[in-house]
C-alpha cells in the first residue's frame, strides 16, 4: 500500500507534478479517552508500510520501555511524541501526520480525547474534511463521544466515519456492533451529519485497517484505507459564491498593483466583473498572476494575485466578490462560540475579532444560551468557561463581510483575541444574520411619506367575482416545519386550477428569497415576514384571486394581525396538525438538527413555542391523511363558504 511510483526513477519532475495535482484530504481522529485514536493511525501507517525503517526501529525500542502492549509494537507511540503523553498513555496536543497514496495526499490530525483538551480537538477539526470518531466496543457511545460528535457537526464536517474499535475484545460480535450503530444513529439524528458511515475495526490487531479481517465475515463494507482513498469530497467546496479576502497589496513597481490572497470559495476568470467590499466599487479582472505565470481562471483554495482594470481602492482585509453575489455586510450577528481560554467570557468586554486578514474590535453583547454538549440541551449561561460552547450575539465597531458558516467555512469563521495579552480566547462560527434584537415592529407604522391616499380601481369586486367565478380569499396553512404546508398548498393550487379557479401560492421560504431576504428566524423576524406576506396576499385578493399561504406562523397574535390586514371576512386559517416526531422524520433539509445544535435559534417545536390556533376554520391531521384527502377537505370548506364552487 505504500506509495511507490516508477516515475521517481524515470522522471522526477513528472513524479513531482503528478504528486502536486493529487487531491488533498484532511481528516481527524477523535473520541473518548483510550478509544484507540493514536493506535489507529499508527496501525494505518504500519500496515500500509508508510513508516521509515529508522522510525520503526525507534518505535520498537520505545514500545519495550513506555509502551502499553506488553513489549510488542505499540502503534500509538507513532503519534504520541510528547514525554507526558507517553508517560500517561494519552494524547494531549494535536499531532499531525502526512502521507500519500497513488490517489490522494492526506493530512491527519490526531486529537486528544480528554474533556479538558476539548479546545485542542476543536482546533484540529477546524480545517478537516472528514472525521473518524472512535468508539470502544466495550463501552459503546459515551459522553465524550457525544461531545466530539457535536463539535464535528458544529464545525461543518460533512463526512463522518464511526470506527467501532477493539472488536477483538468483544469476540468480533456483530450484535455489539449493531447496537452501537443504533445508539449512535439515535444520538446523531439531532446533528447535521449528511454522510455517516460505520466500520468495525481493531486498531491494535489491524482488523479492517488496510486489509479486510477474516474475523468479521458479516461486515461487507470497505477497509479504512479503501474508504479514505475513495470517499467523495469533490462537492464539498463552495464553487458558487466567489470570495477573495485580500491579504496583501503587492506594489513592486509603478506599473503593477495586485491584490494577493487565497480564493476562499467560488471561481474567478479573466474579464469577470468584480466588486470590492466594503467600498462597493466595481471593476474587471485584468489578470490572475501566480509564481508560475498567469492563469485564465482560479478557484478555491488557490493562492493568486488579482490585478484589476481600474484603479479602485482595495486594502488588506477587504473582500473581492461578484456584484450579483455579495456576502452579508453587517456589524451585528449571531455566532456559536467555543471558548478556549482559562479566563472566562465577559459579556460587554471589548475584544478583537479577527476574520481572515480583517481585525475589528467589538463586544459580545448577549450570551443567548449555552449548550450542554453531552445532551445537546440548551441552558441558561451567564458566561462561558474553558471548553464551553454557546450562542452569542456580537456587536462590532464596524461592518464586516461574512457568510453563514454552513455555507462558507472560510468567510463564516473568526477568532476572538484579547486586546492586552494578544491571546486567542475563542473560535466562532457565524450561524445567521442578526436575530432581530434591534428590529422594529412595523404592524402599526404609518406610511413614511405624507399626503398619500388610496386609489380605487375602476374594476369592482363584483365584476372580478363574475369574471373568475369565485370570491377572493386568503387561506393560511399553518403548522410546524414538516407538517406538509408547502406540499398541500401547491396540491390545492393545482386542484383549483383544474376546477377553473384562479389561485396562487405564497410560500414562506420563497418569500424569504425575495422581499424577506433580510429576515432571520427570530420571533420578530417571523412576525415581519408574515406582515409583508399579508400585504402581498391583500393585493392578490384585491385582484380577485385566491391566495394560499404556507407559513409556520407560530404566534396566534401575529396570525390575528395578518387577518386584520387581509380582512377578517376573507381570511381562513387551516391548522395542519402533525406531531413534532413525524415532522422531524419528514425534515429533509436538516432544520430540526440545526435547531438542536443551536444554528437556528427560536425554532418552533424545538426552542420556541408553536401556538396552535384555538379556533381554526379547519384542522387536518396530516400524519393520518393523504395529501389528496387534505385537499378534498379544503375544497369542501371553500365550497361551503361560497368561495369556490
Amino acid at each position: 500500500m505504500s506509495h511507490q511510483s516508477d516515475l521517481i526513477a524515470e522522471d522526477i519532475d513528472a513524479y513531482l507534478a503528478q504528486h502536486e495535482h493529487k487531491e488533498l484530504l484532511r481528516f481527524l481522529t477523535c473520541g473518548s479517552v483510550d478509544d484507540g485514536k493514536s493506535t489507529l493511525i499508527g496501525r494505518l501507517f504500519y500496515d500500509a508500510k508508510l513508516i521509515y525503517e529508522d522510525t520503526l526501529k525507534s518505535l520498537e525500542q520505545d514500545s519495550a520501555t513506555v509502551g502499553t502492549t506488553g513489549g510488542e509494537l505499540d502503534p500509538a507511540l507513532f503519534t504520541d511524541g510528547l514525554k507526558a503523553e507517553r508517560e500517561q498513555g494519552i494524547t494531549i496536543d494535536v499531532a499531525y501526520r502526512y502521507f500519500s497514496t497513488t490517489k490522494r495526499k492526506f493530512i491527519i490530525a490526531d486529537t486528544p480525547g480528554h474533556e479538558q483538551y476539548t479546545r485542542n480537538m476543536a482546533t484540529g477539526a477546524s480545517t478537516c474534511d472528514l472525521a473518524i470518531i472512535l468508539v470502544d466496543a466495550r463501552h459503546g457511545v459515551v459522553t465524550q463521544t457525544k461531545r466530539h460528535s457535536f463539535i464535528v457537526s458544529l464545525l461543518g464536517i460533512k463526512h463522518v466515519l464511526v470506527a467501532v474499535n477493539k472488536m477483538d475484545l468483544v469476540d468480533y460480535s456483530e450484535d455489539v456492533f449493531d447496537k452501537i450503530r443504533a445508539d449512535y444513529r439515535d444520538f446523531a439524528s439531532r446533528l447535521e451529519m449528511p454522510d455517516l458511515h460505520f466500520m468495525p475495526v481493531s486498531a491494535l490487531k489491524g482488523d479492517n485497517i488496510v486489509d479486510r479481517s477474516s474475523d468479521t465475515p458479516w461486515y461487507e463494507g470497505q477497509t479504512l484505507m479503501s474508504f479514505l482513498d475513495n470517499v467523495y469530497i469533490g462537492s464539498d467546496r463552495n464553487l458558487e459564491d466567489f470570495r477573495f479576502p485580500v491579504q496583501y497589496v503587492n506594489r513592486p513597481h509603478l506599473d503593477f498593483r495586485g491584490f494577493c490572497g487565497t480564493v476562499a470559495s467560488g471561481i474567478v476568470r479573466k474579464g469577470d466583473e468584480v466588486m470590492a467590499l466594503p467600498s462597493r466599487r466595481t471593476s474587471r479582472v485584468k489578470s490572475i498572476v501566480t509564481f508560475d505565470g498567469e492563469l485564465d481562471e482560479a478557484f478555491s483554495p488557490q493562492s493568486v494575485t488579482l490585478t484589476l482594470e481600474d484603479e479602485i481602492d482595495v486594502s488588506r482585509g477587504d473582500v473581492i466578490v461578484r456584484p450579483g453575489n455579495v456576502p452579508q455586510l453587517e456589524q451585528r450577528f449571531d455566532a456559536m462560540v467555543v471558548w478556549m481560554h482559562d479566563e472566562q467570557l465577559m459579556p460587554g468586554k471589548t475584544y478583537v475579532f479577527k476574520m481572515g486578514a480583517k481585525s475589528v474590535t467589538g463586544t459580545i453583547g448577549t450570551l443567548r444560551y449555552g449548550v450542554d454538549v453531552n445532551t445537546l440541551h440548551r441552558q441558561e449561561a451567564p458566561t462561558l468557561k474553558l471548553n464551553e460552547i454557546g450562542r452569542c450575539h456580537l456587536n462590532l465597531s464596524e461592518p464586516i463581510c461574512f457568510d453563514a458558516y454552513r455555507r462558507n467555512r472560510s468567510t463564516g469563521a473568526f477568532i476572538v483575541v484579547d486586546r492586552i495579552s494578544n491571546a486567542t480566547l475563542a473560535a466562532g462560527m457565524i450561524v445567521d444574520r442578526t436575530t432581530g434584537d434591534q428590529r422594529h415592529d412595523h404592524w402599526d407604522d404609518e406610511p413614511g411619506a405624507e399626503n398619500l391616499h388610496t386609489e380605487l380601481s375602476a374594476v369592482t369586486d363584483t365584476e372580478r367575482a363574475a369574471r373568475f367565478g369565485q370570491v377572493p380569499a386568503t387561506i393560511l396553512l399553518t403548522g410546524l416545519t414538516g407538517a406538509g404546508k408547502t406540499t398541500i398548498a401547491y396540491a390545492l393550487e393545482r386542484r383549483l386550477f383544474d376546477m377553473g379557479r384562479a389561485a396562487t401560492v405564497l410560500d414562506g421560504q420563497n418569500m424569504r428569497r425575495g422581499i424577506g431576504r433580510d429576515l432571520g428566524f427570530s420571533a420578530d423576524d417571523r412576525s415581519e415576514n408574515l406582515r409583508r406576506s399579508a400585504e402581498v396576499a391583500k393585493l392578490i385578493n384585491d385582484a380577485g384571486l385566491i391566495c394560499i399561504g404556507a407559513f409556520v406562523a407560530p404566534s396566534e397574535q401575529v396570525r390575528q394581525r395578518a387577518a386584520q390586514v387581509v380582512g377578517d371576512e376573507r381570511f381562513l386559517v387551516i391548522h395542519l396538525a402533525a406531531p413534532v416526531e413525524v415532522c422531524r422524520e419528514r425534515d429533509e433539509d436538516g432544520q430540526y438538527a440545526k435547531a438542536d445544535s443551536g444554528e437556528i435559534a427560536g425554532f418552533p417545536g424545538v426552542s420556541a413555542t408553536y401556538e396552535e390556533p384555538p379556533a381554526p376554520d379547519l384542522k387536518l391531521a396530516t400524519h393520518e391523511l393523504s395529501v389528496t384527502e387534505c385537499v378534498d377537505a379544503i375544497v369542501k370548506l371553500l365550497e361551503e363558504r361560497g368561495i369556490a364552487s
